[in-house]
């Protein structure tokens, strides 16, 4: 099975990069760093790919659901 790249790494490196240049423009590293690190976070969050469903992926899945609907 094929590994997919998580791009929230890059986003959080992205928003912190972004966030200290703000602080250096501002004067308030501290406080643009942090903001700069959560924005990242938000889009690393918001652009998750989704893994192309394979029919052995997918019938795991169904599996493991149908399981934890047993069990409540």
């Amino acid at each position: 099975m094929n590994r997919t790249t998580k791009h929230t790494g890059w986003l959080i490196a992205l928003g912190a990069a972004l966030g200290t240049a703000a602080g250096v423009a501002a004067g308030h590293i501290g406080v643009w760093l942090a903001i700069g690190v959560a924005i990242g976070l938000a889009l690393g969050g918001a652009f998750r790919r989704s893994d192309p469903a394979c029919p052995e992926c997918e019938a795991i899945h169904k599996m493991h659901s149908s399981q934890e609907e047993k069990l409540r």
